[in-house]
């Protein structure tokens, strides 16, 4: 899943992961500062922050070692130790982000998230929170031999490309395609509508469209339900509810159980496979499935953006929101001009 950025990139950020405990089953950088984006962020080139998430089979042990190295990343719960910070850390979308943290002389933000919960959620998509981030191209710091977690992250690609192909028409280009995964764990964030730049999605994709082919082309080749014209940078998938079935039966659990309850009237007790037949005869499966989506992002990005004013402390937490809403505001007016 590694893939190549910037030549100098490997040692800025392998730099930066040497002032962290190194116990870490999976360790990735991502976002701006490290792929080209269109649009405002662009604008900042290496002044933009840099994104980080580290994996970690036990998480109050990280914290414990982490405190005794860099005790000024975190806010006043540092006073509460390793544990209280690690029962903080399993809310919402079970990630603790410290941020605003200086670092060889660059800002950094970086999310510490248990090794069990991000298989969980890569596997079903309980918050679509980490797993939506490594649906994007990423740079792989570092990875151990856990076969089960190396499992878990592609099946999170091969379901982010069939929850795409549900909301897709029946042919559509690569682009069309990488918009929509990309868009996945965007959609029902709140902060799409207050803090983040509305074009975020397009300015993700549209120049780094070599990134998603090298994180989906063999996934793509492989699929035996689509058409892909690689030479032409086309797609052609099967519509047809038989298909549309078998791909709601191969979407992750806690979506299936999101559109259940979407179509299922209460006092109804019908099971999932049922339901799922039902959608797939529905003109406004695609649409179905955006809500089920969205309903997953929407209560996990509430829940981890409140939790941000405890995990970052008020100062850092407002300085954060401004810069937010100015790359909104910025991506805003250069739609308008």
């Amino acid at each position: 899943m590694a893939l190549p950025v910037l030549s100098s990139s490997a040692v800025k950020f392998r730099r930066v992961l040497a002032h962290f405990p190194q116990e870490l089953s999976l360790a990735f950088a991502y976002g701006s500062g490290v792929f080209r984006q269109a649009g405002a962020a662009a604008e900042h080139g290496e002044n933009n922050m840099l994104d980080f998430v580290f994996a970690v089979d036990d998480s109050v042990t990280w914290h414990m070692m982490n405190l005794l190295k860099n005790r000024n990343h975190y806010s006043f719960l540092k006073f509460f130790g390793p544990k209280q910070i690690t029962s903080m850390q399993s809310y919402g979308a079970g990630i603790y982000y410290n941020t605003l943290v200086p670092c060889n002389g660059r800002m950094i933000k970086y999310g510490v998230i248990s090794t069990d919960t991000l298989i969980d959620d890569l596997l079903h998509w309980k918050t679509l929170y980490v797993a939506g981030r490594l649906q994007k191209p990423v740079k792989i710091l570092t990875q151990n031999e856990n076969s089960k977690l190396q499992a878990a992250l592609v099946s999170n690609l091969k379901s982010a490309v069939t929850a795409a192909f549900l909301m897709l028409p029946e042919s559509f280009s690569e682009e069309d395609l990488y918009m929509q995964i990309a868009g996945l764990s965007y959609s029902g964030d709140f902060r799409m509508i207050i803090g983040e730049d509305r074009l975020k999605v397009q300015n993700i994709v549209k120049p780094n469209i070599p990134h998603f082919q090298k994180l989906y082309s063999t996934i793509l080749q492989d699929c035996p339900q689509v058409v892909y014209k690689h030479h032409l940078g086309r797609l052609e998938i099967d519509k047809s509810p038989e298909g549309q079935f078998a791909q709601l039966m191969a979407l992750p659990k806690t979506l299936q159980q999101k559109i259940t309850s979407l179509v299922n009237p209460p006092g109804k007790n019908r099971d999932v496979e049922e339901i799922l037949l039902q959608v797939a005869h529905d003109p406004d499966c695609g649409f179905v499935v955006h809500q089920g989506i969205s309903g997953i992002v929407r209560s996990s990005s509430i829940v981890q953006s409140a939790k941000t004013i405890l995990t970052a402390g008020a100062k850092k937490s407002v300085t954060y929101s401004m810069k937010k809403l100015y790359k909104m505001t910025k991506g805003w007016l250069r739609k308008t001009s």
